[in-house]
């Protein structure tokens, strides 16, 4: 029986991967190298640390790690630049009232993000108020495809993984989320997420009790 929610937060509840692109994009430019959208995408669902690792080897570039902290924390500035003037007009479609169906019928919500912004997002664009739980890159060690984001975020709500639907547009995240014994929606294409147990578009003209029809 599904009893609770965990949704990932970068393009699942709000699109701040362009936010994302264009803070490492101004990165790669300052060190004199092209950094495009498709090698964005290898970045999804992936902690800062690890997303700066690949940057660095798309640019074909080595620095010390005290040099490479520093440049973590100037992309984590620039990002926070454009994060804190969102609204929530940028909520993605068809999500708040994904959530609020789910809520008035007493399933549970958490949040499972490797983003270490996300209470800051959430509190920006006005959703905090929904979330039982909130499990982020401050909450864990273990970067997607481990599971742990997804263990804590069940374990704050009370539940096991099998009575849990996570809800991810990354591979790395419906890797976790499969490694972890959860049920898993894809939000995207067949092509990187296909190891999830159902995909779709967005959260539009849908709600939980469909869902858990289709996986189930």
């Amino acid at each position: 029986m599904i009893k609770a929610l965990i949704f990932d937060l970068d393009g699942v509840i709000v699109d701040t991967a362009k936010y994302h692109y264009l803070a490492w994009k101004e990165l790669a430019d300052s060190l004199g190298f092209e950094f495009t959208k498709q090698h964005n995408e290898r970045l999804k669902g992936v902690s800062r640390v690890k997303s700066l690792e690949i940057l660095l080897e798309i640019g074909n570039l080595s620095f010390s790690e005290e040099k490479k902290h520093e440049f973590a924390v100037n992309k984590n500035k620039k990002y926070l630049e454009y994060v804190t003037k969102m609204d929530s007009s940028e909520i993605l479609s068809g999500v708040i009232n994904f959530i609020e169906d789910a809520k008035a019928n007493n399933i549970k919500i958490a949040l499972g993000s490797a983003s270490k912004n996300a209470m800051t997002i959430l509190k920006q664009i006005d959703i905090l108020k929904y979330f039982d739980a909130v499990i982020d890159g401050t909450s864990v060690s273990k970067a997607k495809p481990d599971p742990e984001v997804f263990l804590k975020g069940a374990e704050a709500l009370g539940m096991k993984p099998s009575e849990c639907i996570v809800f991810e547009d990354a591979q790395a995240g419906v890797e976790a989320a499969i490694n972890g014994g959860f049920y898993c929606v894809g939000i995207g294409g067949e092509e990187e997420l296909g190891e999830a147990n159902y995909l779709m578009s967005g959260f539009e003209n849908i709600n939980y009790k469909k869902i858990i029809e289709i996986i189930l």
